[in-house]
């Protein structure tokens, strides 16, 4: 089987993922794994048509692939996907935020990522979608969850991983993404503290319950 297209949501949030997978040992996989980067309705559609091989892909669309018990999961709130006052206006980057929103019955601009982050931490408003869920619902929020359409050993592997241990990172890149986003390093900790990449049971139910929810949305089962 050829190495694998990794399809990489260039956010915050995936930044201890890309030093996890650094860390394992097979070396010749590594090596020859190729990257194709975007946001992650891009990612979604690469690997829909199997352009890629894996990826961090939304929830809502994660349902119908394998995946390995690796996501990205809020525990309470997330700080980086909020509704915002205005017109209401999906963010094109989003296809599992914008329909958590709809079923949250939030309406607003909504607005995911970096820019996000950035957009709280400089002290603008919004509704934290992830925070309104886990006070509705008392379960974490999966974003999105690892699938893959091969090599399910070496990402079952880095699942096992991150469950296992910390990720830790190193105080150079944290200021290095600090400075791209704007803000400070602290923040960057305090954030990535709000976000566990283990699917655990109670995440599962989260997921679960997500998705129930999304097929009895008739707009949502248009959409997917």
């Amino acid at each position: 089987m050829k190495a694998p297209l990794f399809g990489r949501i260039d956010y915050l949030n995936l930044l201890p993922f890309s030093l996890l997978a650094k860390s394992l040992p097979n070396e010749a996989l590594k090596a020859s794994m190729k990257y194709h980067r975007g946001v992650p309705s891009f990612i979604n559609r690469r690997f829909m048509r199997r352009q890629i091989n894996a990826a961090f892909v939304s929830s809502i669309v994660s349902a119908r692939y394998f995946g390995v018990k690796l996501g990205i999961v809020a525990k309470k709130e997330v700080r980086s996907v909020l509704v915002c006052e205005g017109e209401n206006r999906p963010d094109a980057a989003s296809q599992t935020s914008n329909l958590l929103a709809r079923l949250m019955g939030v309406s607003g601009e909504v607005m995911i990522g970096d820019r996000a982050l950035r957009h709280y931490y400089l002290g603008g408003g919004g509704i934290d979608l992830a925070k309104m869920w886990y006070e509705q619902t008392g379960l974490p929020f999966v974003f999105a969850r690892l699938c893959t359409h091969g090599h399910r050993d070496y990402f079952r592997a880095l699942a096992n991983k991150a469950s296992r241990a910390p990720i830790r990172i190193p105080a150079r890149i944290l200021k290095q993404e600090a400075d791209k986003i704007g803000l400070h390093r602290r923040d960057l900790v305090a954030y990535l503290r709000l976000i566990s990449f283990t699917i655990d049971a109670k995440a599962q139910r989260g997921l679960t319950l997500f998705l129930r929810r999304a097929r009895l949305d008739p707009i949502g089962r248009r959409r997917l």
